[in-house]
């Protein structure tokens, strides 16, 4: 059937499209459906390349297969691991990696990687099939699954590269990156980026070396002269990641992130900060003492869920904090919930941190 962009054929799909949603047989999400389709109705209705059409189509079904991928296993925390696809099977880097996968996978966590070989391959060794997701990407050179993941039902080939990233990060609970090239150093800074401007996290974000090795830390100093030094990024931005070649602090940096914390949304101007049990008055009094400083006006105060909140079924019951957060300083945000897990008492669901 050729289809003409006119008005009126317009207006027939529109109304073509009502019909089709009201036979849905979930309406819950009724409104954001519709607006999906709209989106797609305009741009049937303006003129654009054929090749923006296929970019649409393929975004689109990368990300229907991550959605329906991740959908049976969002109340799961998941740890995603970065790092060079060139590492070798005998490098310490790769058998740090792969402990560090088996370590985080005992204490319940899921991993995920970018499915290909080095410190990947590392990953989902150490993590085991079961435990494991892939989520490759389809190169004109042909990346192959690592021999971990390929077959697997958890592994995903994305077309392209912002989609897959979307999932790496979106799903992700915690991340740790090992040595890597461009690839890795460019995930460290989105990492941060996402986080600054409340579009990921807060997470933690765990920077591991080999024993003694000085990857990182020759980052780090990087970090310190050229951009804390010259006042391009805050003194206080290095609490955003731990550096360690101690795999028992690597993963307890991830395991007491999520101690009494629990997550965080924006609402509105609003950072609502949910916790797993409850904080004392005092307690909210020290915070406000010692974080007014990133605290735009108001105060933190302890709040149930938001209106706004109501259709976040995993987190609805849990305590709130709520503040306007200046959104600038976040090594300081990371800084207040390292406080919050220290003042909090941890709940009986503190032992198992891998549950959402």
């Amino acid at each position: 059937m050729t289809f003409e962009p006119n008005l009126n054929n317009i207006e027939s799909l529109k109304v073509d499209i009502a019909d089709l949603i009201e036979q849905l047989p979930d309406l819950k999400h009724q409104r954001l459906i519709q607006q999906a389709m709209a989106t797609i109705v305009r741009l049937a209705s303006s003129e654009i390349d054929r090749l923006d059409w296929k970019i649409l189509s393929a975004s689109l079904a990368d990300m229907e297969q991550g959605f329906q991928l991740f959908y049976k296993y969002q109340h799961v925390r998941k740890v995603t691991i970065f790092g060079s696809a060139r590492t070798p099977p005998e490098a310490s880097e790769y058998l740090m990696a792969a402990d560090f996968a088996r370590c985080v996978t005992k204490l319940g966590f899921m991993v995920m990687t970018g499915a290909g070989g080095g410190i990947m391959q590392a990953g989902n060794e150490g993590a085991g099939r079961e435990q494991s997701f892939g989520l490759n990407i389809q190169l004109p050179f042909e990346q192959e699954a690592n021999q971990f993941i390929v077959g697997d039902p958890k592994l995903i080939n994305f077309k392209y590269f912002f989609t897959r990233k979307l999932f790496l990060l979106r799903e992700s609970d915690a991340v740790a990156l090992f040595p890597g090239g461009f690839g890795t150093q460019d995930e460290a800074f989105e990492c941060m980026t996402l986080s600054q401007t409340g579009k990921f996290g807060p997470v933690p974000l765990v920077l591991i070396d080999r024993p003694g090795g000085d990857y990182w830390k020759d980052w780090s100093d990087y970090i310190y002269k050229h951009l804390v030094q010259q006042g391009l990024i805050s003194p206080d931005d290095p609490s955003l990641y731990t550096i360690t070649d101690n795999l028992d602090v690597a993963c307890n940096a991830i395991t007491r992130f999520y101690q009494v914390y629990h997550s965080s949304r924006y609402v509105g101007d609003q950072l609502v900060i949910r916790l797993k049990t409850d904080l004392s008055d005092a307690n909210v009094e020290q915070l406000n003492t010692n974080f007014s400083d990133i605290v735009v006006k108001g105060r933190i105060e302890k709040s149930q869920a938001l209106p706004q909140e109501a259709q976040d079924e995993t987190a609805v019951g849990l305590p709130r904090l709520v503040f306007y957060f200046n959104q600038r300083d976040l090594g300081r945000l990371y800084q207040m919930i390292a406080a919050i897990n220290d003042l909090g008492t941890p709940s009986p669901a503190a032992a198992h941190p891998e549950r959402k």
